[in-house]
């Protein structure tokens, strides 16, 4: 036998002994391999994204950050980055490629190293949907057929689409979209040749190549997979020179977040994974879409965080974060100050300890590097100077307790020294010395018609604590628990003419062992006075008379028709002067009631959530006021009781007639079915219904929202509590101050027809005391002095909301319900009169409660209380 014949039977036995290998191999492990049919359909895990009513990106949620992105929304030079370094014949081989295998065999051969890979793309999809990543041979078998398959099963674009949405890039970041927004914080579509470059070479090794934390590793990486796209004329030299002189720019971004709303996106994380499961909410795309207006919340956090710092810089500077070095203040002949300073640090030292410092929100790290006269100078992280003028320094005196605070400085040497490390923020143009607020606040607005979160903010800032204060601290509301309390007087014959006596109140409490001797804040006794200027001027005794005349027990039973929970109303007098605890999100939805006619509303913060193809699977249905619904059902609910009568008085007229008729009887035993009995009349009163229950009468609610507009306008001679709330110009605002004892809380509550706000300011520790300032010589004369309360902590915050949410908006003037009257009383007496001067006005009645008799020229002098007369002169 010839040489040849020899050599072409080896061949032979060769090609058939390696496709006998192959065939025994597929059968192998044939039973093992997957459909790939389900990479038609696949479903790739993508986070939960949290948007505001009017589509914006308010936070996202999940274990995977992933973008997914059609083939055409990838720019191409990205595509043929990623098809240079990864499998540049990738639309030319079946799924696998042997000249690829054999030149990286060759390679191993030659060298000893696997220095070039064998996957293609295919492959790696194959492997990253079905398969684990252990090097094994047997595992690699079933890469390659799976490899074939999925190309019988798919185009090379749907291939090579699922790989650039799959591959993991690092940093959590699943696909090139993810990428693009991680490493760069920007949209793929908007990235230079040299990022695409980064991301393209990410693959081969994502946790070491990345940018963030490598930038050298990333820089070699990039410029080889640069090369390539050279290599294979994919760019121009010039593009290749100038991509390669690009400087690697990159660190970890967060999703593009578009509405601040990080307490909302907290709230909505917690009700999808109860109701979904976190497998379910962190991996399935939802997009849960809320009630948050943008505006709204920007102007909400706003709010919040200008009022804390108020706050904050009036108690009192609290000194630096800490000092790098020590200098010490020379005084000098002309009144100048120098510093001796010890072992400074260098500005490459600085710039290194700046480097690991926060900040929060609009606070930089600084640290302070000269001071003089009455600015001082400061280096910034990055190495950026800047100069704190008197402007930013000038209110910070020093801090001593919350009560006290010392003397106004004159230079900034009273405050700063070289070596401070210090937090600034932004002013206008310049910088203004800050520090971290210790205080907390909380402010929740809805709408009052169906419950729907217009804005909440839960605290100063979420990345310092994610306590939502809105929604979980319970704290006492002090005096903004008395429009409930005088709601549940008009509920039982009183009304807001009635006159009660405004004098102190001094009894034994034999169950406390003490005496009980609740005072007015401020301590002004007024003797007689009027339901609704006892409520305007927040009278704490007049509270507490009101509660004595209608009940405890009573009271608290109508305080749960709010919402409230009857565990958190104590079973006290103090209930009246607010010593039940509860949160701004409760108050909100109590004060709700008095703004839509007397309806309870459930708030609510989720309207719809769509999945990851955009289809609807959930739909918030609110539970919205309607008086008209309520009145038709008044109407179906008499029709059907009267069809219910004629139906019985039709049932007894035929029994009385068949007892009457005995061979009747025996007919109507074989006659056709009985008509409807009346058990089988629709009930139309136990349908539950389709709008928020009604839970106070309109009357008794518009009264107690009128009487709050007296907070705010107060009467002739007299302002009430909320008075500063006229520079709104807004006659359709109501509202209540509320101040805790010893001034530990702080509230303002307060509506339109058309919004319920309450805002919170106090302390996390429940003991601490929001306590007083005095005047600080340095600043104008609108600064805010004095004890803190209601009127001057938690008001000024939500004015600014309010002011700003109602800009621009007509006003919304609610008209009396049917049933309120409105007569002309005595100013002094609460009676009828015939006056029309200024010892008379208009008051609401319901009907039937107005005054029936007329005032006397002389009124008989206020009798002092005494134990046996206090029952005679509760309602006087």
């Amino acid at each position: 036998m010839s040489w040849f014949k020899k050599i072409t039977l080896l061949i032979l036995a060769g090609l058939m002994c390696g496709v006998l290998t192959i065939a025994g191999a597929y059968l192998y492990v044939k039973d093992d391999l997957p459909s790939v049919a389900t990479l038609k359909e696949v479903k790739l895990q993508t986070p939960m994204r949290v948007f505001s009513q009017d589509g914006q990106l308010i936070s996202q949620f999940g274990e995977k950050r992933r973008i997914p992105l059609k083939l055409e929304e990838m720019p191409d030079l990205l595509l043929k980055a990623v098809l240079a370094t990864e499998d540049n014949r990738f639309y030319e081989h079946p799924g696998i490629d042997v000249i690829g295998m054999l030149r990286a065999a060759t390679v191993v051969a030659l060298s000893g190293e696997a220095r070039q890979g064998a996957s293609t793309i295919t492959q790696q999809v194959a492997r990253e949907f079905f398969l684990s990543r252990e090097k094994k041979i047997l595992r690699k078998i079933k890469e390659i057929f799976l490899a074939i398959r999925i190309e019988q099963q798919l185009s090379k674009d749907e291939i090579l689409e699922l790989y650039l949405n799959k591959i993991e890039l690092g940093q959590r970041s699943f696909g090139v979209g993810a990428a693009a927004q991680v490493y760069f914080g920007k949209n793929i579509q908007d990235l230079t040749l040299s990022e695409m470059a980064i991301i393209a070479g990410l693959p081969q090794a994502p946790s070491v190549l990345n940018p963030v934390r490598s930038p050298s590793r990333a820089r070699t990486r990039r410029n080889i997979v640069l090369g390539r796209m050279l290599a294979e004329k994919y760019i121009t030299k010039e593009q290749y020179e100038a991509a390669i002189a690009e400087p690697i720019v990159s660190k970890l971004h967060g999703a593009q977040i578009t509405a601040s709303a990080p307490y909302v996106a907290e709230m909505v994380r917690q009700e999808v994974v109860a109701k979904y499961g976190e497998d379910e909410a962190y991996s399935k795309g939802f997009q849960v879409f809320t009630t948050v207006d943008t505006r709204l919340q920007a102007k909400a956090v706003e709010a919040v965080q200008k009022n804390v710092i108020g706050y904050d810089e009036r108690h009192g500077y609290r000194g630096p974060v800490a000092t790098l070095w020590q200098a010490t203040a020379q005084p000098q002949a002309d009144g100048s100050v120098q510093f001796a300073e010890q072992e400074r640090l260098s500005d490459a030292e600085i710039l290194a300890y700046l480097d690991e410092q926060d900040g929060l929100e609009d606070l930089t790290p600084a640290v302070i590097t000269a001071v003089s006269g009455r600015e001082a100078s400061a280096i910034l992280s990055g190495g950026r100077a800047i100069q704190i003028d008197w402007d930013g320094l000038s209110w910070a005196r020093k801090f001593i307790s919350h009560d006290r605070q010392s003397h106004a400085p004159k230079t900034a040497a009273e405050v700063l020294a070289p070596g401070m490390h210090v937090l600034v923020r932004p002013a206008g143009s310049g910088w203004r010395l800050g520090q971290i607020p210790n205080v907390s606040s909380a402010l929740v607005a809805i709408s009052p018609k169906d419950g729907a979160l217009q804005a909440l903010v839960g605290g100063y800032s979420f990345a310092m604590t994610q306590f939502n204060r809105a929604t979980q601290a319970n704290r006492q509301v002090g005096s903004n628990i008395k429009p409930f309390i005088y709601s549940a007087a008009l509920d039982n014959k009183l009304t807001l003419a009635t006159v009660m006596n405004d004098a102190p109140i001094h009894e034994w409490d034999e169950g406390a062992n003490q005496a009980w001797r609740p005072k007015n804040s401020p301590e002004v006794y007024d003797g007689p006075i009027r339901i609704r200027e006892a409520l305007a001027k927040s009278k704490n005794v007049v509270a507490i008379r009101l509660l004595r005349t209608v009940g405890i027990e009573k009271t608290r039973q109508h305080l749960t028709k709010f919402g409230f929970r009857e565990k958190d109303l104590p079973h006290s007098e103090t209930l009246a002067l607010g010593s039940a605890s509860l949160t701004p999100l409760e108050l909100a939805t109590g004060y709700a009631t008095f703004a839509n006619g007397g309806f309870l509303v459930k708030p609510y913060f989720i309207t719809k959530i769509l999945d990851d193809e955009n289809n609807l699977i959930y739909q918030h249905q609110p539970v919205a006021v309607c008086a008209e619904c309520e009145a038709r059902d008044k109407a179906g609910q008499l029709a059907v009781l009267q069809a219910r009568q004629q139906a019985e008085a039709q049932q007894q007229a035929a029994a009385d007639a068949l007892a009457a008729d005995p061979e009747a009887q025996l007919e109507a035993q074989f006659a056709a079915p009985a008509p409807q009995s009346p058990t089988e009349i629709p009930d139309f009163v136990s349908q539950e219904a389709p709008y928020a229950p009604r839970v106070i009468s309109a009357q008794n609610a518009f009264l107690v929202a009128d009487a709050l507009k007296s907070s705010i306008w107060g009467g002739r001679g007299w302002v009430g509590t909320a008075h500063r709330l006229r520079e709104l110009k807004r006659q359709d605002l109501s509202g209540k101050t509320g101040t805790t004892n010893d001034v530990k809380d702080a509230w303002f509550s307060g509506f339109s027809p058309e919004l319920v706000v309450t805002t919170w300011v106090g302390f996390d520790d429940a003991e601490s005391r929001l306590g007083k300032t005095v005047w600080n010589s340095n600043l104008g004369k609108d600064q805010t002095a004095g004890s803190e309360s209601g009127a001057k902590t938690a008001l000024p915050a939500w004015q600014e909301f309010v002011g700003f949410a109602l800009d621009g908006k007509p006003q919304v003037i609610t008209p009396p319900p049917v049933g309120i009257s409105s007569v002309r009383i005595d100013l002094s007496t609460g009676l009828l009169t015939q006056a029309t001067d200024n010892s008379s006005t208009f008051e609401y009645f319901i009907q039937g409660t107005e005054p029936k008799t007329y005032a006397n020229s002389a009124l008989s002098p206020v009798p002092t209380e005494t134990k046996e007369s206090q029952e005679e002169i509760e309602l006087f």
